[in-house]
């Protein structure tokens, strides 16, 4: 049931969704002018907010967690790479299609080559309700062995479907292999606050190496503030990602 709504969620909280209703509302209330007017204002307001390209970067800023240098971060046995990053549902299936969040996968290699991590833990199955030829974890193992990782060094989880799973079976998995003792967990800056509280509360302690960003260093001139259509869909994103944070909370999965 969580799943399955986890799934309805993002269409819910699209502020385009909301645009069409409050201007569907003003049209069907026309009988009512003061009525229309406030639902009119409302639009008018939503799309200046919504499209507003240096308020969703401020809110970006706000949420996501900042980086971590790599002159600062001790070698770890392992890293831990959530996946979400790939189209599973994308064919042909001859190969992997990346999407946006790619930033994971290529800042995982750097902290392998750099020698920050020893294995990789490859955590994810598939979070689409539809039959999948492979999982994430499956595809990005094998870009990782494309890139000259050794199988021997790639550990794959495939069974879960949300950042809960990820936490509670990256520990099964951790129990299997006593000689991973420290872990670092490596996911997108916006979503690893809810990870990183996901996965210490199964008992984890891992080191947070937030990639991903979606945000620019705020140069906060006029242009800064200009619209952009885009930004309707970062507003989505952000707030998807701070309900399932709260969601989380609720039933204790955090």
């Amino acid at each position: 049931m969580f799943f399955l709504l986890s799934k309805f969620l993002p269409f819910v909280l699209e502020p385009a969704v909301w645009l069409l209703a409050l201007l569907a509302a003003a049209l069907l209330s026309r009988r009512h002018p003061r009525w229309q007017r406030g639902f009119l204002i409302s639009a008018l307001t939503l799309t200046f907010i919504g499209t507003n390209s240096g308020l969703i970067n401020e809110a970006y800023l706000a949420w996501e967690m900042p980086p971590v240098g790599l002159r600062t971060l001790a070698p770890h046995d392992a890293g831990v790479l959530l996946t979400g990053v790939t189209r599973p549902l994308k064919s042909p299936h001859d190969r992997v299609y990346l999407g946006e969040g790619a930033d994971r996968l290529t800042h995982t290699l750097w902290l392998y080559r750099a020698g920050r991590i020893k294995y990789i833990i490859v955590s994810g199955g598939s979070g689409s309700i539809r039959k999948v030829v492979h999982t994430e974890a499956h595809d990005l193992a094998t870009l990782l062995r494309l890139a000259g990782v050794p199988a021997r060094n790639i550990l794959v989880e495939e069974a879960s479907r949300n950042t809960r799973e990820n936490a509670l079976n990256t520990k099964k998995l951790l129990a299997q292999h006593p000689e991973i003792k420290s872990i670092m967990l490596i996911t997108s800056a916006f979503h690893q606050r809810r990870a990183l509280a996901c996965f210490r509360k199964v008992g984890l302690q891992p080191t947070p190496f937030p990639a991903d960003y979606r945000t620019s260093d705020p140069i906060r001139t006029p242009s800064y503030w200009l619209p952009d259509a885009s930004a309707f869909g970062r507003w989505s994103h952000l707030l998807h990602e701070i309900t399932g944070y709260l969601t989380y909370k609720l039933l204790g999965y955090c």
